[in-house]
């Protein structure tokens, strides 16, 4: 028997940064959404003891460093199957990207293998899995739109976006999230962006208030470290984007589209900077 689970790419409409914790992850308040840009997972049992993950892509890990291959162990050993399992991850999204897309692929794997092995796994459960593998699992788990707090793993759903295109573009680099917050000095941060304010926006659909309060404290620690993002976020403001925004802790630099008139215009000129482009539409 074969299961087939969709992974979709996050992207973050704001993140600030509130403090470091004794634990020392960071306080966070995020907003994020869904993107059609998604890996695909085919989730099949293994005879044996045994978990496979497999991939078309060769730049992945397929070992227990795989999220995927931790969100299998864990729960096989949550509720002590022993059977064992192959997933091949049909990879679309970049990775290292601030794209969420391990996260995605773990989240999808707890979703597949919870309806392989008709576990009936609550969904409190399945949270708990998920924040155990990383802080972006849990949203990736429940989709959506959702206020994210703690260290990402506090979720509150909101209204979604009203529908756009969404053009991501990732320069040939990959930025380490922990470098990145090792690298953030929380209490010096000039500029806070507001949940409220994006919260306000989204609950009015208003696609023009959504561009005008897009903000991203890990932006000046990614762009001053790497000059390519900061190129491409100019790039991007200057083909004509509505609102621009680096995603995560980076180094994708997504802009957000109303007119499909200006789509073309705005990939093809991205080209020019890099080659992972992708021209998407937001999933509401």
């Amino acid at each position: 028997m074969k299961l087939y689970e969709k992974a979709p790419a996050k992207i973050n409409l704001m993140l600030d940064v509130l403090h470091k914790r004794p634990d020392g992850y960071h306080e966070v308040e995020m907003i994020m959404t869904m993107v059609d840009l998604a890996d695909r997972l085919t989730i099949s049992e293994l005879a044996g003891d045994t978990i496979k993950i497999s991939s078309q892509a060769g730049y992945i890990p397929l070992d227990e460093k795989n999220l995927a291959y931790q969100a299998a162990r864990k729960v096989k050993e949550k509720y002590h199957i022993r059977q064992g399992v192959h997933i091949h991850i049909d990879k679309k999204i970049p990775v290292a990207a601030g794209l969420a897309g391990g996260s995605s692929d773990a989240a999808a794997a707890l979703r597949g293998l919870d309806r392989l092995w008709n576990l009936h796994i609550p969904h409190e459960d399945m949270m708990e899995l998920g924040a155990s593998i990383g802080s972006d699992v849990p949203f990736c788990i429940t989709g959506g739109t959702a206020l994210a707090t703690g260290r990402g793993e506090i979720l509150t759903p909101l209204q979604s976006p009203p529908d756009c295109w969404v053009i991501l573009a990732k320069p040939p680099i990959n930025v380490s999230t922990a470098n990145v917050y090792g690298r953030l000095q929380a209490d010096r941060i000039a500029y806070h962006p507001s949940a409220t304010n994006m919260r306000a926006a989204l609950e009015q659909h208003s696609f023009e208030q959504i561009c005008s309060e897009l903000g991203n404290v890990l932006e000046d620690v990614t762009l001053s470290h790497y000059p390519e993002v900061r190129q491409l976020k100019q790039a991007m403001i200057q083909l004509g984007a509505d609102g621009v925004l680096m995603s995560g802790s980076g180094p994708t630099v997504f802009g957000l589209v109303s007119k499909e008139s200006k789509v073309a215009r705005i990939y093809n000129g991205l080209r020019g900077f890099c080659h992972e482009v992708y021209a998407v539409r937001m999933l509401t």
